[in-house]
């Protein structure tokens, strides 16, 4: 049994069959962990989520930031699409409904005790220890299941602020910094404070600002993390091994590749994209 984490897919069904053939992965014994962000921008987000869904319990996914926005747009009256969206193959399928009611009830957070590995799509902010982060996933994984609460939930995750954590946090607030935290960050602070706007590679970034893993005392640095969401992200096997994180988006919706962490033994294996280069 093996145990494959594939970064983001972003609807590069092709690109998936051809790394899942690759690692020759049996449904029947290995396991696929996917680290979000299985739509949009790509050809194929309805494919991709057939697919994944398809495998029942050989496969978890998290929820990334495309995620959570197709299911705003399938849900809040008015959420319009953005230019560069491709998620209509999505909302016009016959099984629209039977993907989306599953898509919302995957979790934020994956923790395998065992393998002592967490998944998340973004990241985990310097302040909170893995088991509060477990806990404040399950707070934005409790709103996307409530029926009730959902529309109002989708409303209002959009912003960037609060930018800092406080324990007093409530209400809508307090869940938009989670989901910003899990789905969408790349730099904080040293003090914890979020900048959601600096998404190029570390070096790129303004003074003041470290990637949120390289924080001092981050509370979650005794597990080994792997997530997706940071395409301009190349670490190398030693700074992967110094800060205990494995970045996995290497940019198959922007024509570069898709990439398999296999947990076991941390072999690499990838494919190269079809769609032309492009740039985030």
């Amino acid at each position: 049994m093996a145990t494959y984490v594939i970064g983001d897919i972003q609807g590069c069904a092709r690109e998936l069959d051809a790394l899942l053939r690759v690692v020759r992965f049996a449904p029947a014994h290995d396991r696929l962990w996917l680290t979000g962000d299985l739509v949009n921008r790509g050809p194929d987000s309805l494919g991709v989520l057939r697919r994944v869904r398809a495998l029942g319990d050989a496969a978890v996914t998290v929820l990334g930031n495309h995620d959570l926005h197709l299911l705003a747009i399938a849900h809040v009256r008015g959420h319009k699409q953005r230019r560069r969206d491709t998620l209509g193959d999505v909302l016009a399928a016959p099984d629209r409904d039977e993907l989306l009611a599953w898509l919302r009830r995957q979790p934020l957070l994956h923790h395998d005790a065992a393998l002592g590995v967490t998944m998340v799509h973004a990241g985990l902010p310097p302040q909170w220890s893995l088991a509060e982060s477990r806990a404040h996933a399950a707070e934005v994984e409790a709103a996307l299941r409530d029926d009730a609460g959902l529309v109002a939930f989708l409303e209002h995750m959009y912003g960037d602020t609060p930018a800092r954590w406080e324990t007093t946090l409530g209400g809508r607030r307090r869940l938009r910094f989670i989901t910003n935290c899990l789905t969408r960050m790349r730099y904080c602070r040293a003090d914890g404070s979020l900048d959601l706007a600096a998404k190029g590679a570390p070096g790129s970034q303004d003074a003041g600002l470290l990637p949120w893993y390289a924080v001092p005392a981050r509370r979650s640095r005794d597990t080994v993390i792997v997530f997706g969401h940071w395409s301009t992200l190349r670490l190398d096997a030693a700074a992967c091994r110094q800060w205990g994180v494995y970045p996995l988006d290497t940019g198959a919706v922007w024509g570069d590749r898709l990439t398999a962490l296999r947990l076991e033994d941390r072999a690499l294996f990838s494919v190269g994209s079809s769609l032309p280069v492009s740039f985030e």
